[in-house]
């Protein structure tokens, strides 16, 4: 008789405890690359508000969270997430410093990793969608 090797339906012979870890930025950066590349996925999901940003989240597995923001002309939200793109529209990161604030235009369909909450504020005459992950 062979042994069977693939201990399936068996714990951990070495009683080692097997713990999900959060995914590390660039798994987070792929799944936002991979989803902003299918938008049949979302973009039914999208809403539109003149009054301010609004957050849809996304159905996401393995602990991830992902939303989509819309954002009206004119009107600007910090935003938490690790991991962001710009899918739609105009953009601008704020950056405020003891000498100034600035405003950096971002791209569309470039995925971006962020060290901490970041300003965004929409320039543009029309409507912006991004999507986030954290």
């Amino acid at each position: 008789m062979v042994p069977d090797l693939t201990m399936r339906g068996q714990d951990d012979p070495h009683g080692r405890t097997i713990t999900a870890r959060p995914p590390t930025v660039g798994q987070l950066a792929a799944r936002v690359r991979d989803l902003a590349a299918r938008p049949s996925d979302w973009w039914r999901r999208v809403v539109f508000d003149d009054a301010g940003p609004v957050h849809v989240p996304l159905d996401a597995p393995d602990g991830v969270r992902l939303w989509l923001t819309t954002w009206p002309p004119g009107h600007g939200a910090t935003v938490h997430g690790q991991v962001s793109t710009l899918l739609a529209g105009e953009l601008a990161e704020v950056a405020i410093a003891a000498d100034g604030v600035t405003e950096r235009p971002l791209r569309a369909n470039r995925v971006r990793v962020h060290g901490g909450p970041q300003t965004l504020t929409n320039p543009g005459p029309a409507f912006a969608v991004s999507l986030h992950a954290a």
